[in-house]
């Protein structure tokens, strides 16, 4: 595990579509991303083929506005990699360094219909906030928030 490189990018982009298809984010939104987050933005390499290749990715930047406050903007793991633990080293990994930053609290956005994800996140111990109407596009966002 360790923080995203930009020479990364295509291999990230293909985790990515993979994981949410018409909704998968962009080149540019990653590379404002790798910006903004820096050293929150990581990669988890594991997939042997012939050379290490990336199995996962997460995203999460601490808000400048809110001390204390972090938010969790994307985990997505390669359809290859999935079931492993991927994910939740990811998410360990950045609570981690984020308690090292002095952060409290970890927010994210979920779509309302995703169950396999709100029941990861509930697991990680994250609660139910709120939920935002409409919040992607025609389907609702639920907020969830972490004490850390």
């Amino acid at each position: 595990m360790r923080p995203f490189r930009p020479a990364e990018m295509d291999t990230l982009l293909v985790i990515e579509r993979a994981s949410f298809g018409r909704d998968a984010y962009d080149r540019k939104l990653f590379a404002e991303y790798a910006q903004i987050c820096g050293s929150l933005f990581l990669v988890l390499e594991g997939i042997p083929a012939p050379a290490p290749k990336l199995a996962a990715y997460s995203i999460a930047c601490i808000c400048r506005s809110r001390p204390g406050l972090a938010n969790l903007i994307s985990i997505a793991v390669h359809p290859d990699a999935r079931g492993r633990g991927a994910a939740s080293l990811l998410l360990q990994s950045t609570v981690r360094r984020l308690k090292l930053r002095g952060i409290n609290r970890l927010t994210l956005m979920v779509r309302k219909s995703n169950a396999p994800a709100i029941h990861f996140y509930e697991r990680h111990k994250f609660k139910f906030v709120r939920r935002l109407p409409n919040y992607y596009g025609r389907e609702d966002g639920l907020l969830m928030r972490r004490a850390l």
